[in-house]
C-alpha cells in the first residue's frame, strides 16, 4: 500500500482577522471541494461564497485572492471539527505530483487543483447517497435541505437562510415513508430511508466498529442495508470510511474513462477495475479529478 504524505496541524497557515479566518493552502477551493459531487449539504451564496453544515456547525468559505476567508467559525472551532473535515493533514500536492505522471490525468489535477476529499458524518453521508441513486444533484440538494428542516435540529441563521442539522437516525427513523416521499419528494427511496435509519438505531453500521473490515466484507456489509448497491456503497466508503481507493462509478465518471482511457463502452465493473489497476491506492482521488474535470467539460457527453 501506498505511504501518503501527512502535513502536521503546525504546518497550516491560517491566521485570525477582523473578517474571519484567512487559509493560504494552493491545494484548496471551495468551488472545486463543494462541486465535485462529493457532498450536498451547502449552499452556493449571491457572492460566490459556499455555506455549508457540520456536526452542527454553520462555516462559510469565500475564495479570495491568495487565500480562502472562513467566516462563522472560530480557529478553535476550525482545528476541532474542520481540520480534520477537509482533510487538511493530508499532502494534496503530493497526490496531485504522483496521478500528475499520467498524461490524462493531469489536466485533470490541474483543473480541479483545489479538491479534498471531505472525511463526512456516517450516517448522513449514508441517507444522501441512498437519494443519489438515480438522481441529479439539485434534486438530492433540495432533498437533504428539506429533510434538515424538517426533521434535524435549529442552527441559526446565515446571510439571510435558517440551517438546520442532519436529522439523528432515531428520529428519522419514526418518519411515515409517506411523509417523506410527500415533502421531500424522494420518491422510491423513501422506505429505504426509513428502514436504513431503523438499521443505524439498531447498531448495524458503527464507524469504529468497521475500521478493521476489508474493503469487501465493509462493501458487502453496506450492500445489505436497503437501497444501496454497488456505486452507493462505494461512495459511503469513500466518504464516510476514508477508504480513498474506491472508485465509485457513475454516469459520468463511467463516460470520462471510456473517453479518455479505455476508448470504447464498457460495463461499469470493468470501468472500476480498470481504475483500480491503473490509480492504485490514490483511485479515490483521481475519481474526484475526473468527475469533476468531465461533467464540467461535459467529456464524453
Amino acid at each position: 500500500m501506498m505511504r501518503f504524505e501527512t502535513k502536521d496541524k503546525r504546518e497550516l497557515n491560517i491566521e485570525e482577522t477582523s473578517l474571519g479566518l484567512k487559509l493560504r493552502e494552493d491545494s484548496f477551493n471551495p468551488t472545486h471541494i463543494f462541486e465535485c459531487g462529493q457532498c450536498f449539504n451547502f449552499k452556493l451564496e449571491e457572492d460566490g461564497s459556499y455555506t455549508a453544515v457540520f456536526l452542527g456547525k454553520i462555516i462559510n468559505l469565500l475564495e479570495c485572492d491568495g487565500y480562502t476567508l472562513i467566516r462563522n467559525v472560530s480557529l478553535d472551532e476550525f482545528y476541532e471539527i474542520f481540520y480534520d473535515y477537509f482533510d487538511l493533514g493530508t499532502d494534496y500536492g503530493y497526490i496531485r505530483d504522483f496521478l500528475s505522471k499520467d498524461d490524462t490525468l493531469r489536466d485533470a489535477c490541474d483543473y480541479g487543483y483545489g479538491i479534498r476529499i471531505l472525511n463526512q458524518e456516517l450516517f448522513e453521508t449514508t441517507i444522501s447517497f441512498i437519494i443519489s441513486a438515480n438522481n441529479q444533484i439539485p434534486r438530492i440538494k433540495k432533498a437533504v435541505r428539506i429533510i434538515s428542516e424538517r426533521y434535524g435540529d435549529y442552527l441559526g441563521d446565515y446571510m439571510g437562510s435558517s440551517y438546520y442539522s442532519f436529522p439523528r437516525p432515531e428520529v428519522l427513523a419514526q418518519v411515515d415513508p409517506l411523509e417523506l416521499r410527500e415533502h421531500a419528494r424522494v420518491g422510491f427511496r423513501d422506505v429505504r430511508i426509513v428502514e436504513t435509519a431503523k438499521a443505524f438505531v439498531d447498531g448495524f453500521l458503527n464507524f469504529e466498529d468497521e475500521k478493521n473490515l476489508t474493503d469487501l466484507d465493509l462493501h458487502k456489509r453496506l450492500n445489505e442495508l436497503p437501497g444501496i448497491g454497488p456505486k452507493v456503497a462505494d461512495c459511503i466508503m469513500l466518504f464516510a470510511y476514508h477508504r480513498r481507493e474506491t472508485f465509485p462509478v457513475d454516469v459520468w465518471i463511467k463516460r470520462v474513462m471510456e473517453t479518455l482511457y479505455i476508448g470504447k463502452e464498457v460495463p461499469k465493473k470493468q470501468v472500476d477495475n480498470y481504475a483500480r489497476e491503473i490509480f492504485g491506492d490514490l483511485a479515490g482521488y483521481a475519481q474526484q479529478y475526473l468527475f469533476y474535470y468531465g461533467r464540467e467539460n461535459a467529456i464524453g457527453k
